[in-house]
């Protein structure tokens, strides 16, 4: 299947690796677009877990990547394994002449990224980085105004991300904590909050970070925090742990500007809590709809990102997030993690 080869007159078809948690976000939003698409296979080296994929979705079961090349006929393959495990899957789906749709982060190493573009460029495919949160109607309705250049300059940025995650969930499984498989707070959890600093605000000169395990016994960090500088001169924070007691408080983004002040908080970015500019627009009305009730950190964007998806390999759009747009956060969280191992200032872009 090329990229420049639209899928037309049926639909399309997707395939699933790997039937853990964030799975069932793709297996719901798959079916909400099930006039335009279907799940035609599932894979996975848990026998339990497979078992109940398919029995759930009824689609093909396999038990390893391989074996489900070699019989699938999908159009799409997502990735939803262990971030570790993105980029060597990613090239290898690449290979076999299908489009990749890989969740956050689309890699845990820089050079990983670079090879899994560089595959899907060679193979004439598409490959698409997960990043539901910008779908969010709050975060869009944020986007807007900084595009129509609401806030006139932009001073001061803010993230928070304070949850919690227990012993018993890094426990779960073998990968979960590991650097080579999963990464930490900074890398995992916040990886859609890290993606928004240049999608919302632009492009960074430089992080300066600082990493901490302080209660959990696992390989990466469960804190994290950081001092911030974009390119326009704006400065910020970003401020992240996973030992929020005794439940998840607060994933938030506060942007002080010349011309506006908006705060964005809830568990998930899913409330708009402040909203003030200069000058009233008749989109301001939208705010108290745009907000949203929510327990679920992943929010409700994924079934609006694979609309998106579905057009692009329909040839109606273009990609919203592809593998370019993918490695700007990678490239931050890298920055981020260089920063605290050595204890500098790490500037952008990177330079190895």
């Amino acid at each position: 299947m090329q990229k420049t080869t639209p899928v037309s007159e049926r639909k399309i078809r997707f395939a699933l690796v790997g039937c853990g948690r964030i799975a069932q976000n793709h297996f719901s939003s798959i079916e909400k677009h099930a006039d335009r698409c279907e799940l035609v296979d599932v894979c996975d080296i848990d026998e339990g877990a497979l078992a109940r994929a398919v029995s759930q979705t009824g689609a093909r079961g396999h038990g390893n990547l391989t074996a489900m090349l070699e019989q699938t006929t999908a159009d799409c393959v997502i990735l939803t394994t262990p971030s570790g495990l993105h980029a060597s899957q990613a090239i290898k789906v690449a290979g076999s002449g299908l489009h990749v749709m890989t969740e956050k982060p689309m890699a845990t190493r820089w050079e990983d990224g670079l090879s899994m573009v560089d595959a899907c460029d060679k193979a004439d495919v598409r490959l698409f980085v997960v990043k539901q949160n910008r779908r969010n109607a709050t975060l869009q309705l944020l986007k807007q105004a900084i595009d129509k250049k609401r806030f006139g300059r932009i001073y001061n940025v803010a993230i928070n991300v304070f949850w919690t995650r227990p012993q018993e969930y890094y426990d779960s499984a073998k990968w979960r904590g590991t650097w080579e498989f999963d990464g930490g707070a900074f890398m995992n959890q916040a990886s859609h909050y890290i993606d928004l600093l240049d999608w919302l605000i632009g492009p960074l000169e430089s992080v300066m970070a600082y990493t901490g395990t302080l209660a959990r016994n696992i390989q990466v960090e469960d804190s994290g925090a950081a001092a911030l500088r974009w390119r326009s001169g704006a400065m910020g924070t970003l401020n992240v742990s996973m030992l929020t007691y005794p439940k998840n408080l607060e994933g938030s983004i506060t942007i002080l500007g010349e011309k506006g002040t908006v705060r964005i908080g809830g568990v998930a970015v899913n409330e708009i809590q402040h909203w003030e500019f200069d000058q009233a627009l008749p989109e301001d009305e939208a705010i108290q709809a745009a907000s949203y009730s929510t327990t679920s950190v992943y929010g409700f964007g994924h079934p609006l990102y694979y609309d998106n998806v579905i057009k692009t390999l329909s040839g109606e759009e273009e990609p919203e997030t592809d593998g370019r747009e993918g490695l700007k956060s990678l490239e931050l969280l890298i920055a981020l993690y260089l920063s605290a191992r050595d204890g500098r200032r790490v500037a952008l872009p990177l330079e190895f």
